[in-house]
């Protein structure tokens, strides 16, 4: 249950985020609020570990096995960004829809296919209608009258 609660939370606090950083950019520039976003993540992110008693040495992450994975900080940059470009463009209800479906489509495709490290799941078909329906959700959500 504690699992579910902290998924419902991330997602609020995604929407949130999205919302908050989109207000930033239009009274400054896109890679200005952007680099903010980051900037505060990396100061809030350092303080928690140096505060938790450091449960890693920072040399863990030279010896981190498949190097790929240390570009979390780029891949959270350009989120920051196509985030704040959606919701602009979009509003944030159909914005964070989008993205949500998005998510939950290229989730399913790694846990699918085994990549990036995830273990291999087979085919489900109720996942494959679960995702037909969150586009069918967009289209409605889109539809004018």
């Amino acid at each position: 249950m504690i699992a579910v609660i902290t998924a419902i939370v991330s997602g609020a606090l995604m929407s949130i985020q999205g919302v908050f950083n989109e207000g930033v950019t239009k009274q400054t520039s896109i890679w200005l609020s952007a680099a903010f976003v980051q900037l505060t993540a990396f100061v809030f992110c350092a303080s928690a570990w140096l505060l938790t008693g450091h449960e890693s040495n920072i040399s863990a992450l030279f010896k981190i096995d498949n190097k790929y994975m240390l570009l979390g900080g780029v891949i959270g940059a350009l989120i920051t960004y196509t985030v704040i470009k959606s919701i602009g463009a979009l509003g944030p209800g159909q914005g964070i829809l989008i993205i949500v479906t998005s998510q939950l489509l290229v989730a399913y495709l790694i846990e699918l296919f085994g990549v990036f490290g995830v273990e291999k799941v087979g085919f489900q078909w109720q996942k494959l209608v679960g995702i037909i329906i969150s586009i069918g959700g967009i289209i409605l959500f889109k539809w004018d009258k």
